[in-house]
């Protein structure tokens, strides 16, 4: 089995050997790329996840108000056909 601390211990070593401008550049190139994604997804007709969350619950409650009208008319329906056929 692969030791994790043995692991981190190569990472950190490639890491320090990596030269300092090149660092650098990685970090700008980064940057950059958030700046980018967070300009462009703003650009886009989305909605934050609460405001998809609070709407998910109002059409739950939606449609459990629907099915529950469908089976009050189901039953009016019935009762209505059970007077005219007497």
């Amino acid at each position: 089995m692969i030791n994790a601390k043995k692991i981190e211990e190569i990472a950190k070593q490639v890491t320090d050997a990596i030269p300092p401008g090149l660092k650098t550049m990685a970090n700008d190139i980064e940057e950059k790329t958030k700046t980018v994604l967070q300009r462009k997804l703003s650009q886009l007709d989305v909605v934050s996840r609460e405001e998809f969350d609070v709407q998910t619950q109002v059409l739950l409650k939606t449609r459990a108000k629907l099915t529950e009208l469908e089976e009050r008319l189901t039953q009016l329906e019935n009762a209505s056909s059970a007077d005219n056929d007497v």
